[in-house]
């Protein structure tokens, strides 16, 4: 049995570091493209392998999962998210699971479309005919709005740009502490640390506020009282405040940033691609003649569908999962040591050909269900797999087709000639310069 898989060449030590930190996406797909579906990367003290068949991803996150924990990237986010579903384990992830759970219950998560249509209609209502937009700042704002009221029952529009820019700075320190020596970097009095600091204590801070006047409040009807009023089926005890913050909070990061990104995205390609334009367009016509769509709309809107979920194939918030190894890992004759880290990354394996023909080119007729049945699982898997896939999984897939059907009746958004368009991985994948956009109102 051979020891290792083939290891990435450098031509000089820390030139892997470099890459990642350049262009990670780029690395990642140069190496898989290289040497095959399992890749060392010489990073850090403890090796770090890229995955990259559907196989091998099914293997990590579902059938062999107890084998795992999670990697360095989301003990980090710990900093922000606490002991949030993100970033808990074990037995602590498997109760919190259970106590989160009924707060996405199908019929609980049904009554947010209201929110969702009412906040895209009412920042459709805000644009006009010939004004440039960056539509991520635009997204950010409209998926803040949404996550305000349906997870707070608050109106947080007036406190966006302050939220916003407290999200900025724990993300931009986040990046600097996935490097080697975390610890000690963290400890420097940066101005990046120090604002981090800052900004994390202001989310604190309103988040708990929250949680006081909803323990007053009683049910709401929104996310953060189901958390407060959940109960463990198997002890019968409730979260305390700490965990209520921890899930909130995670929630609020999962909610905004990463929806938003798809929505941006989403716009992008839909403006590159005017034949995909043109039956989008058709179809929320047809479906819904001009009036508001509902939660009954959306088996009949299967296009916008299938428009965002080539979007999120090409550019998936959630762009990389990253696994630590418990025990000696045998795959594929190799023995991958206890300690290492696996990497399976949608940036990856989204666009690998062999399950996406022309992978780069936008076809959301992938997605139709014949289409569909050809491919293996995990080829695609936007939102994760097996015990920790994403709890709001099915708010995500409402939001994102219900924003794009409300915006998309009156606008048709325009990259503004010259943009440049470049991929930001952070935590999640954002457009590095923004995106920039000009509004042409529709009829």
């Amino acid at each position: 049995m051979s020891s290792q898989p083939p290891v990435l060449p450098q031509r000089f030590p820390g030139e892997c570091l470099l890459a990642l930190r350049r262009d990670p996406i780029a690395l990642f797909r140069r190496a898989a493209a290289r040497y095959g579906d399992i890749v060392q990367l010489p990073l850090g003290k403890h090796p770090v392998y890229l995955i990259n068949h559907p196989d091998l991803i099914k293997d990590v996150l579902v059938t062999r999962q107890k084998q795992f924990k999670k990697g360095r990237g989301l003990e980090r986010a710990k900093m922000l998210l606490g002991e949030g579903l993100l970033t808990s384990e074990g037995e602590r992830h498997l109760r919190q699971r259970r106590l989160v759970q009924p707060a996405f219950h199908r019929s609980r998560v049904a009554a947010f479309g209201d929110s969702m249509t009412f906040y895209s209609r009412q920042a459709g209502e805000r644009w006009h005919d010939g004004q440039t937009v960056d539509m991520s700042v635009e997204m950010m704002h409209l998926t803040l709005a949404i996550v305000g009221k349906t997870l707070f029952d608050t109106v947080v529009e007036e406190e966006a740009a302050e939220i916003g820019s407290a999200m900025e700075e724990v993300i931009a320190l986040f990046r600097l502490l996935l490097l080697p020596l975390p610890d000690f970097f963290e400890k420097l009095p940066l101005p990046v640390v120090r604002r981090a600091r800052v900004a994390r204590a202001l989310l604190d801070a309103k988040i708990s506020r929250l949680i006081t006047e909803h323990r007053a409040s009683g049910d709401r009807g929104d996310l953060l009282s189901m958390l407060l009023l959940s109960q463990d089926e198997e002890d019968g005890e409730s979260m305390t405040d700490v965990q209520v913050r921890d899930e909130a909070m995670t929630l609020f990061l999962a909610g905004h940033e990463t929806t938003a990104n798809a929505l941006t995205w989403t716009w992008y390609l839909l403006s590159q691609n005017p034949e995909a334009e043109r039956k989008f367009h058709e179809e929320i016509d047809s479906v819904l003649a001009r009036r508001t769509p509902t939660m009954d709309d959306l088996e009949a809107l299967p296009y916008t569908r299938n428009v965002f979920a080539e979007s999120l194939r090409i550019y998936p918030p959630a762009w990389v999962i990253g696994r630590r190894i418990l025990t000696d890992y045998e795959v594929r004759g190799y023995v991958l040591k206890a300690n290492s880290i696996v990497l399976p990354s949608q940036a990856v394996t989204h666009v690998d050909e062999r399950f996406f023909p022309d992978p780069h080119r936008f076809d959301p007729d992938r997605w139709t269900p014949e289409a569909e049945a050809e491919r293996p699982k995990f080829a695609y898997f936007p939102f994760g797999g097996g015990p920790r896939t994403c709890i709001g999984e099915q708010f995500s897939w409402m939001e994102g087709i219900l924003t794009l059907a409300t915006l998309g009746q009156r606008w048709r958004p325009r990259l503004v000639p010259g943009h440049r368009v470049v991929t930001q991985p952070i935590i999640t994948l954002r457009s590095r310069y923004g995106m920039q956009m000009t509004l042409v109102r529709r009829g």
